[in-house]
């Protein structure tokens, strides 16, 4: 019986807590989150809605944010006390969690990750990784080291529509040879705005928030917004691409690029504050077939069915797949579409959050579970540390190859890049943060 069947087929059981019959536990794991925004408080309440947990702490630099994560969780768990911290390592200190869970900005991952796991907890680490390639590795060697497991939120591995495109059309064969792959994303989401300089508010610690980053003029809260700047991120190709590359790896079992080239820049929205790209190309060359992803914040989708997707071109077919559904459509026959799976029914509270992506909670259920498994089993989750390294790494070299003005070719095994751009694989840190 598959997980939706069961979701749907076993009402009587939803009473109870779903991973009470899944995985029996006679105490709650500690957990504590680092990071208290939007995705934060999402995959708190996915990890709660799965497993028998109990939150000993939150931190976040922002107090409204600390706050409201904590209304929240006493809604959910009436009996819930988390303490409230602004300093995740006093936080890792004084509650000494089991699991750790980080949603903070791109710029803050690296030392979080590290830090937890050196306090011994496993980690479930929001994609990406880090924002340059020598925090990546730290990551893993830390993850390593300590012996912990540490699942990146890179959920479409999770998501049950595209496990089942996996299963069902790549793996059966339907595409037959596979000889290129299309990814894209074509979201107004770059921020736009030309904003004025202003005072820091009492409740938010701008100094704490950009951490070891440059230190820019404060211009209004940076909250979700940031991804727009890179001191903090590495774009669209960071935040967007790294969902679609993993997920085209995973299906097709790829491994590290040989090679990333890119193309782009500002071509657009030229006025804006915002720092990133608007049009950027990037190809990740394997050597039987190439993943071209392209990006571009204004103007139509490319397939408006398909604005952010991937596109497996093979022999016999093509595969089009995005967060919601994926279409397959033989060279001979009708196109068949499958749509994502929500679970409304188990989760009743789904429908009420503020915020939720209904599409993807079950996805990250599923990943919670994931994670959760590989901990009781000491076993690799889907989406291991090594995973999000080799993801995010290469999508960090599409906007290296982009500076460099040539492709790039990254050697796990050495970790060096050639041509000689080895400085371009750390960023430098605002004292006084160390790069790890």
């Amino acid at each position: 019986m598959d997980r939706r069947t069961f979701l749907h087929t076993t009402p009587a059981l939803f009473a109870l807590p779903f991973t009470a019959h899944l995985r029996p536990r006679q105490t709650a794991r500690r957990v504590a989150l680092i990071g208290c925004g939007w995705y934060g408080k999402n995959d708190l309440l996915r990890l709660v809605q799965v497993a028998q947990v109990e939150v000993v702490g939150l931190c976040d630099v922002d107090r409204h944010m600390l706050e409201g994560a904590a209304t929240l969780l006493k809604e959910r768990q009436p009996a819930a006390s988390p303490k409230l911290y602004a300093d995740y390592r006093q936080m890792l200190s004084e509650t000494k969690p089991e699991i750790v869970l980080i949603a903070t900005p791109d710029h803050w991952h690296a030392l979080q990750a590290i830090a937890a796991l050196e306090a011994g907890a496993h980690v479930y680490l929001q994609k990406p990784v880090g924002v340059d390639v020598r925090e990546c590795e730290a990551v893993l060697d830390a993850a390593r080291r300590y012996d912990r497991v540490v699942q990146v939120g890179l959920q479409r591995r999770s998501t049950p529509h595209l496990v089942r495109a996996k299963t069902e059309i790549v793996d059966a064969g339907l595409l037959g040879e596979i000889g290129h792959v299309d990814l894209c994303c074509y979201y107004s989401m770059r921020d736009t705005a030309v904003r004025e300089v202003e005072p820091v508010p009492d409740f938010f610690d701008y100094d704490a928030w950009t951490g070891p980053a440059p230190l820019l003029p404060y211009k209004g809260l940076p909250h979700r917004r940031w991804r727009s700047f890179w001191a903090y991120g590495n774009g669209i190709v960071g935040d967007m691409c790294v969902h679609m590359l993993d997920t085209t790896r995973w299906m097709l079992g790829l491994g590290w690029p040989d090679l990333v080239a890119s193309t782009g820049g500002i071509r657009v929205q030229t006025e804006a504050d915002a720092t990133i790209t608007d049009t950027q190309t990037v190809i990740f060359s394997y050597p039987e077939l190439d993943c071209v992803w392209q990006h571009r914040s204004y103007g139509p989708a490319v397939d408006e069915d398909f604005p952010w997707a991937l596109m497996v071109y093979g022999s016999k077919g093509t595969l089009r797949a995005d967060i919601f559904k994926y279409d397959f459509t033989p060279h001979k026959g009708e196109t068949t579409r499958v749509e994502a799976v929500y679970e409304r029914e188990a989760f009743p509270e789904d429908v009420t959050e503020e915020g939720i992506e209904l599409h993807a909670a079950p996805a990250t259920r599923a990943h919670m579970e994931d994670f959760l498994r590989a901990i009781d089993t000491g076993s690799r989750p889907v989406a291991d540390i090594e995973e999000g390294y080799i993801s995010t790494a290469s999508c960090i070299l599409g906007n290296l190859a982009l500076v460099a003005g040539e492709p790039l070719a990254y050697d796990p095994s050495t970790r060096e890049i050639t041509p000689g751009y080895e400085t371009l694989l750390a960023r430098e840190y605002r004292n006084p943060y160390k790069h790890p």
